[in-house]
């Protein structure tokens, strides 16, 4: 669950700029929220290739039903 509390401290992190941007307007604010955006973008495309490669490295056949 460490990458889940990873992308979820980062999102976390950008919520001041989210609000100077979206509730007072501030556009230097939408700069960085448009930064922050990418950034969670990277982290979120990391961790999609994670799981995509421990899918394949697991056992071959670990979830299909033997009969």
């Amino acid at each position: 669950m460490s990458r889940y509390n990873e992308l979820r401290d980062l999102v976390a992190s950008f919520e001041k700029d989210f609000v100077k941007f979206y509730d007072k307007g501030n556009k230097s604010a939408g700069t960085r929220v448009r930064k922050a955006m990418n950034e969670i973008k990277r982290k979120a495309q990391e961790i999609r290739k994670e799981v995509q490669e421990l899918k394949t490295t697991d056992t071959p056949g670990g979830d299909t039903p033997t009969m």
